[in-house]
């Protein structure tokens, strides 16, 4: 790569660091390193949930994927945000109901102890696998910065700098840092898109082109048959994509940290649905960057998908500018990770650690909070490279591999509000079951070499996974609940979860 391009990216790391570390302010207590004690202004979580959720998964695969099929990716978007209003009408203000500091308090005051451990566990194995293949994602740029193409042994340096370079500001400046580096990394890798795509536009001989695009169906965003097995529809989307957002925007404890470190419910509320509006706009960006790409001859069948954009911003982007675009992918997806560990140490300490022991001292969580962040990084790292030698697209990868969790945990919040007679027994058996259903179903889709005699439903459209997941749980939840009395708590409460 160009020197011009390599100090770029080099300063810019520094830079973003520096800048994480001045707008962390003094980590006082657990509250302060994990909820940035409850003052970030709405604007700046609404561009952390989509820089969180998106970021390097956006920038590197949905280019790859529109330059290879067309531009249906984005009816999952309308369910987006279809899912999010639903989440702040109904889940948002139980949330804000005493003082909480994980998405699995609520469910501790509806059945017990024992469930909110059990959905906050499944948060944790949830994370921990979407999270690994974001780093793994991240780290095909950078190894094709270094070594020119991507391979297991130039994709294993790259993790292993990832996680070493996103561990500095996340154990010193908490979340506050983490949000603060989002809001700007944001801006930089959409300036990076636009660039791309000005500047494939142009190689492709300008605005007119895409009249081919648009004969050759690139330009496709709506397709209403009704089907199962469709990859992408506009009902598997909107219905999908709804309860994907339920999931992860109601119950993942990643996105819900952000939306408990709020003034007050009308800002968490204001950030969520902005996001979902947000979302639309950028990741219709990001595909039109790839339709762009395919015009301009940047495909090249020999390559992974999700290899054509970064290859081309190296390769026909001016020098400095490249080097800009990589450092804002690079930066962008580990502050990504950074918000993943900071999530995950959050729920550890919260939820397993804080009750198990008696401690609840806040600054004695606040060390052992930091100490874990680091293991979460190793736990991170390691797994990010069981994913090396896959080529499936790492944003339907990652979607996939959450989606095997994601239907329990937002049945068990379905149950809590709509079902009076589950217990706490009920629902740990409900997530139970979701799990050990939905795993056969979508593990042997995307993980190589899983033995196919254990592949369950082969064909299903990954879109309707959190679906079924979630009408899975639920079915077993009140199935169990049936069985015996309702106890105590739930005979003489009317406690609502939604």
């Amino acid at each position: 790569m160009r020197p011009l391009d390599v100090a770029v990216i080099v300063a810019y790391c520094v830079a973003v660091i520096v800048f994480g570390l001045v707008r962390s302010g003094r980590q006082r207590d657990a509250r302060d390193y994990f909820l940035g004690h409850r003052g970030l202004p709405w604007w700046a979580i609404m561009l952390s949930i989509v820089a969180t959720e998106t970021s390097a998964l956006t920038v590197i695969s949905f280019p790859g994927i529109a330059a290879r099929t067309n531009l249906v990716w984005l009816q999952v978007t309308f369910g987006y945000l279809v899912g999010r209003i639903g989440v702040a009408a109904y889940l948002l203000p139980g949330y804000f109901e005493g003082t909480q500091d994980t998405a699995y308090q609520r469910l501790e005051r509806r059945f017990g102890p024992q469930a909110r451990r059990a959905a906050s566990g499944l948060f944790l194995l949830t994370r921990a696998l979407a999270d690994c293949v974001r780093i793994f994602a991240t780290a095909i740029p950078l190894a094709i910065i270094l070594y020119g193409t991507p391979n297991p042994g130039s994709l294993a340096v790259g993790i292993l700098a990832i996680g070493i370079v996103t561990v500095i500001y996340t154990w010193v400046g908490g979340l506050r840092a983490v949000v603060w580096v989002d809001v700007i990394q944001l801006g930089v890798y959409l300036l990076g898109g636009i660039a791309t795509l000005v500047v494939a536009t142009h190689l492709a001989g300008g605005v007119g082109a895409f009249a081919r695009a648009w004969e050759q169906g690139k330009l496709v965003v709506l397709d209403f048959r009704p089907s199962f097995t469709v990859l992408y529809t506009f009902w598997g989307g909107l219905v999908g994509g709804a309860l994907i957002a339920g999931a992860s925007h109601g119950t993942d404890h990643l996105i819900v940290q952000r939306l408990l470190a709020a003034r007050g419910l009308r800002d968490a509320q204001r950030a969520l649905i902005g996001s979902g509006i947000f979302i639309i706009f950028q990741i219709g960006l990001f595909l039109l960057v790839g339709t762009s790409l395919w015009l301009a001859g940047a495909d090249d069948l020999k390559m992974r998908g999700d290899a054509i954009y970064p290859t081309f911003v190296i390769t026909q982007l001016p020098s400095g500018l490249a080097g800009l675009v990589v450092a804002g992918i690079l930066a962008a997806a580990m502050s990504s990770h950074a918000s993943a560990v900071n999530s995950l140490a959050s729920a550890s300490t919260h939820d397993f650690y804080a009750p198990l022991t008696g401690r609840h001292d806040p600054t004695h969580l606040l060390w052992v909070g930091r100490w874990l962040t680091l293991l979460w990084t190793a736990v991170l790292v390691a797994g990010a490279m069981a994913f090396r030698d896959q080529n499936t697209p790492v944003v339907q990868l990652a979607l996939s591999i959450t989606s095997v969790t994601w239907g329990s945990l937002l049945g068990t919040y379905v149950l809590g509000g709509l079902w009076r007679r589950a217990r706490q027994r009920d629902v740990i058996i409900a997530m139970v079951a979701g799990v050990a259903i939905m795993t056969p179903i979508v593990l042997p889709a995307v993980i190589p070499r899983f033995p196919e005699r254990w592949h369950w439903l082969p064909g299903l459209a990954w879109p309707w996974y959190v679906p079924l997941g979630t009408a899975v749980t639920v079915a077993a939840g009140m199935l169990s609940s049936l069985v015996g009395r309702p106890d105590s708590r739930t005979a003489g409460q009317n406690a609502q979860v939604t």
